[in-house]
């Protein structure tokens, strides 16, 4: 006889290109659905860029820093009939952020509303606080409003975003839809400090404050929501679904690299690996930047999807440096943000493609914000903006030759903050460009800016039949959360495409293996290898 799945039809085969957290939410729902599943993924472990360096004093997160929008990870822990505190410990931040300027002044932000009035009211005086007051409560309204259309539907659109918007009209100055973020907070507050903290949120989706839509206002709300700490590290949250997965029956391969996703008469059908080696499936789900796709990284047959991602603009890049030292200097919190004195230039910078020479840093000190205090040797992680490798760099500019985190290192000094041992390595653009191929270096897909920029990425379905996206480059967009809100999305679709054109129930199964090249692969030749997402 032949298996059938949880929802009465063949058991399908699914074949995931990366275990990004995109890769491992989709692969988890679908196994749990009774699916088939096997992950191919092009490093040694999962995770994607919620990645890990070693060190001497353990793995360092080199990536995401924290939990957010916790919700999304219960529900998905739910939905497998898990919960999520039988298999991470989480650790709720009450201090959101500690934040420096060269001006000698500091701010400590809570996710307790009342306190962050008292704090800023004492860093910038009680005008200051009533002007915070008014930006998170236009910040709630905003996440409310565009939570249930936007982030959490599968396919949003303009018209039905509008007549959403229409039926709360006095929602429309708030939106502001012809200010960016910076000219919001321009009218917003008169501290310029202020103006700068919140106006950094644009970058978490590798935007800047200048260029991106004030809608962004709501990141404010996301985090004053809640913030944890994942114990272990970030790269846990990758293990523990990975384990689901297994779990479910779904099988991983590391150090696979795909180099073209086979299609047969409009309808993909598998993946050829770069040994010669072609996996059949009923369902190819990628978890990758779709730009990878768009530029024929994985064979013209899949180079019609995504194709605005060929001419759209990139998010920023990154400089991230991850080591294990023993600090100098003031106290940090979990999350810091050391700021430059006025932030226009900088990001006047990156908009030329071109690096600031003291750019505001970021450092998460990771084993900071626990229960045990933080022991002598600590992991630390710092990011400072980058611009995307441009499509026209030289082979030389793509080399990632060992570089040095010298303006990082010089700004921290710049506030009194040493470590013993100097950090001493970095990954660049172009360094995450050779992890993630087809990306430019960019670590949030396509760019946030401009009004409808959240309604031009790609969504889960595409015009492959069979071929699905998940992870950071398509809907809703860039971070852990969202992402794994995209396998969500991709999940349904996929088993709902399978509901409305399943045949009556076939004798045999696909899913195996051959070596060589198969009579049903396109015709077009392997290009570069890629199977990792975000």
């Amino acid at each position: 006889m032949p298996r059938v799945n949880n929802h009465g039809m063949t058991r399908s085969t699914v074949l995931v290109i990366g275990a990004g957290i995109g890769g491992l939410a989709a692969a988890a729902r679908l196994a749990h659905a009774g699916c088939t599943v096997r992950v191919l993924e092009r490093h040694s472990a999962p995770g994607g860029k919620m990645r890990t360096l070693p060190s001497e004093a353990g793995p360092v997160d080199a990536g995401p820093t924290v939990l957010t929008m916790r919700w999304v990870f219960e529900q998905l822990f739910e939905s497998l009939g898990e919960k999520l505190s039988d298999h991470l410990i989480l650790h709720r931040q009450t201090m959101i952020a500690r934040h420096f300027w060269p001006d000698g002044g500091s701010l400590d932000l809570f996710d307790d509303p009342d306190r962050n009035e008292a704090a800023i009211a004492e860093f910038a005086g009680p005008k200051a606080a009533r002007q915070f007051r008014a930006f998170s409560a236009r910040a709630k309204s905003l996440f409310e409003t565009f939570e249930k259309p936007v982030m959490t539907s599968e396919r949003p659109s303009l018209f039905p975003l509008v007549g959403h918007v229409m039926t709360k009209p006095w929602l429309i100055p708030k939106m502001a839809p012809l200010s960016t973020l910076a000219q919001i907070l321009e009218k917003s507050f008169d501290d310029p400090r202020l103006r700068q903290l919140f106006g950094r949120y644009a970058t978490y989706v590798g935007g800047s404050p200048y260029q991106s839509p004030g809608l962004l206002s709501l990141i404010w709300h996301a985090e004053e929501r809640g913030v944890w700490v994942v114990e272990g590290g970030m790269h846990r949250v990758a293990q523990s679904i990975q384990a689901l997965c297994e779990a479910r029956g779904a099988e991983f391969t590391f150090d696979a690299h795909v180099s073209e996703i086979t299609v047969q008469n409009g309808k993909a059908t598998g993946v050829l690996l770069e040994d010669g080696t072609h996996v059949t499936a009923d369902t190819v789900v990628f978890n990758g930047d779709p730009r990878a796709l768009a530029t024929g990284l994985l064979g013209n047959a899949a180079s019609g999807v995504a194709t605005q991602t060929r001419r759209l603009p990139r998010s920023l890049s990154a400089e991230v440096c991850a080591f294990a030292a023993t600090p100098h200097g003031p106290e940090l919190a979990h999350h810091n943000v050391f700021f430059r004195a006025d932030p226009k230039p900088e990001f006047d910078a990156l908009a030329r493609g071109t690096l600031s020479p003291d750019p505001t840093v970021y450092l998460c000190a990771m084993d900071r914000g626990l229960p045990t205090p933080p022991p002598t040797l600590e992991r630390f992680e710092t990011i400072a903006n980058a611009p995307p490798v441009p499509d026209d760099a030289s082979d030389d500019a793509n080399k990632d030759a060992n570089p040095c985190p010298t303006r990082t290192v010089q700004m921290l000094q710049s506030f009194g903050l040493t470590f013993t041992p100097t950090p001493s390595t970095m990954t660049t653009p172009a360094g995450f460009n050779a992890l993630f191929p087809g990306t430019n270096g960019s670590l949030y897909g396509q760019s946030p800016h401009g009004m409808t920029a959240a309604l031009s990425r790609p969504t889960a379905r595409t015009g492959v039949r069979g071929l699905y996206l998940v992870g950071g480059g398509a809907h809703p967009g860039a971070g852990v959360p969202m992402a794994t809100l995209s396998a969500k999305h991709a999940a349904a679709a996929i088993l709902s495409d399978q509901t409305s054109t399943s045949p009556s129930p076939q004798t045999a199964m696909r899913g195996g293996m051959s070596t060589g090249s198969p009579a049903t692969h396109a015709t077009a030749a392997p290009v570069r290898s890629l199977s990792s997402g975000s």
